[in-house]
């Protein structure tokens, strides 16, 4: 099942998407949004209605973040073999863990800011998992339990700001440079979330290539990990980390510039497209 965020008609609100298009779940549920939805654990009612009639076009709506007002956002640093090799970093024992704020996300097909401050604007192909229930201190062995999903994400990442400190949080949380969508895959659909391959192509090159059995903090782990620091909520995101390819790397280095298209593509969940658009 996929589900997503939109707005229509100025008003916001979150569906199914199916071959038709999107069956506005907000005009069914007493849930405001999908991260409210998500809280309810009714996944079986949104399900009855996989095969109804669609209520809009898929682009007919404006698309929002797949949560577009999550509790916390997670990014996960450093968490390929092949990305801290090329930063020349070393391997920690345990996640490298910074956050990104709501007001940085934008939804699929809606621009990439490359903001005025920078021309080292950079891709991060991720995967994003959701989390669909309250938990603290989750067992390895139960973090799976805890999933309600997965999406694209697009940790854009403004490099010469995240390099003013050992902090990177001024890089990673722009106005505009992080794309979620363009919805979330509810985790029954993905069979083995390792074999999951992530692939991001800037205007059609492919510059970064993966599957999640590369992680070096695997998703259970990370469940683990952030649950101990504080309670995990429905609708919260935990974005894995970005392998190896990013455009800070290359020689010459390769940086989204305006007029771009950054594409993110998870098998089994989808593509995330959005355009670049310099700040003006």
């Amino acid at each position: 099942m996929k589900l997503c965020s939109f707005t229509k008609d100025g008003t916001s609100s979150y569906g199914l998407v199916n071959e038709a298009g999107i069956v506005d779940l907000g005009k069914r549920f007493d849930a405001p949004t999908l991260r409210d939805f998500l809280a309810t654990g009714d996944m079986a009612a949104a399900a009855a209605l996989v095969s109804a009639e669609a209520d809009y076009g898929f682009d007919d709506v404006t698309h929002e973040p797949v949560i577009p007002n999550p509790d916390k956002i997670i990014c996960v640093g450093l968490n390929y073999h092949a990305h801290i090799e090329e930063t020349g970093r070393e391997e920690t024992p345990n996640p490298v863990l910074f956050a990104r704020y709501q007001g940085s996300q934008i939804g699929h097909n809606a621009p990439l800011i490359k903001p005025l401050e920078s021309d080292k604007f950079d891709y991060e192909g991720e995967v994003a998992v959701i989390i669909g229930k309250e938990g603290r201190r989750i067992s390895e062995a139960d973090a799976m339990g805890y999933v309600a999903g997965y999406a694209c994400y697009n940790d854009g990442s403004v490099r010469d700001w995240q390099k003013h400190t050992h902090q990177f949080m001024p890089g990673k949380t722009f106005a505009g440079t992080g794309g979620f969508g363009p919805w979330m895959v509810t985790a029954d659909e993905i069979e083995d979330h390792t074999k999951m391959r992530l692939q991001t192509r800037l205007n059609g090159e492919t510059v970064q290539d993966t599957t999640l059995d590369m992680l070096v903090c695997s998703i259970p782990r990370l469940i683990a990990y952030c649950s101990t620091i504080l309670p995990l909520l429905p609708g919260d995101v935990i974005v894995s980390g970005t392998p190896g390819g990013v455009g800070a790397r290359r020689t010459p280095p390769l940086f989204m510039k305006d007029g771009d298209l950054c594409e993110v593509e998870v098998s089994g969940v989808g593509i995330l497209s959005n355009p670049v658009k310099a700040e003006v």
